[in-house]
């Protein structure tokens, strides 16, 4: 009789403390959040003020209510983040927000609304906002990208890691506006590469296997330019004294 006491005692104890644990949660859950309660991590470049004004979060609100996916994607967008993570938090109670931003490997340059922008790409080909980068990280950047458009990220990232792997030194990746795509290279110079993005691949073997291979031979004569506007049928242009 006594150990069944004994065991009824202790499972009135374990409900009254998962009672309270589950009051104490929903209580928590429906407490409205302030500013000062955004928990932020993972950088020093923001701040509690950048997630209200690039995102659609309205303070105070119920931390319940808060839908944590789509300001995690409004966020990511508006900051051009690598990665981020938005989280419910009741001890200490707030949300969490922990941020992972991009590093720029080139200066680049749209053009918005008719307008030049200035500011920087990075492997992926994604362009970051000046007010998005941390000045205090940033290396010394020699490339530059211009005319830089969503629709070519996936083929500016192909060659920012071309560049990485293969031999050769690119000085500017230019999309012009109808989207002819030219390189400038620190030997070959002026590199026409036309509007056939699918080629890239393969452009790019051959501006890596003709780099090796003037090396090889020892190609004094100075290059103006490169067309590879037609892969199978590369032109060289030098310079005539």
């Amino acid at each position: 009789m006594k150990n069944q006491k004994k065991i009824e005692n202790r499972r009135f104890f374990l409900l009254i403390v998962f009672l309270f644990s589950t009051s104490f949660i929903t209580l928590k859950t429906l407490k409205k959040v302030n500013v000062h309660e955004i928990i932020i991590s993972g950088s020093k470049l923001f701040e509690q003020s950048d997630v209200l004004k690039n995102s659609s979060l309205k303070l105070p609100i119920r931390l319940i209510l808060i839908n944590t996916n789509f300001l995690e994607k409004e966020l990511k967008q508006n900051l051009s983040l690598k990665n981020i993570s938005v989280s419910r938090q009741i001890l200490p109670f707030g949300l969490r927000v922990h941020l992972n931003t991009r590093t720029p490997i080139a200066y680049g340059e749209r053009i918005l609304d008719n307008k030049k922008i200035s500011g920087f790409i990075d492997e992926e080909g994604i362009f970051i906002s000046k007010q998005n980068i941390d000045y205090e990280n940033l290396d010394n950047l020699t490339l530059q990208v211009f005319g830089w458009k969503e629709k070519f990220k996936n083929v500016l990232s192909e060659i920012l890691i071309a560049q990485k792997n293969y031999d050769f030194e690119l000085i500017a990746i230019t999309f012009s506006p109808n989207g002819f795509l030219t390189l400038e290279e620190k030997d070959l110079k002026t590199i026409y590469l036309g509007f056939n993005l699918n080629l890239i691949n393969y452009q790019l073997q051959i501006i890596d296997n003709l780099k090796n291979e003037l090396k090889k031979n020892n190609f004094s004569e100075k290059i103006d330019n490169l067309d590879l506007t037609d892969p199978n049928k590369p032109k060289i242009k030098v310079f005539k004294p």
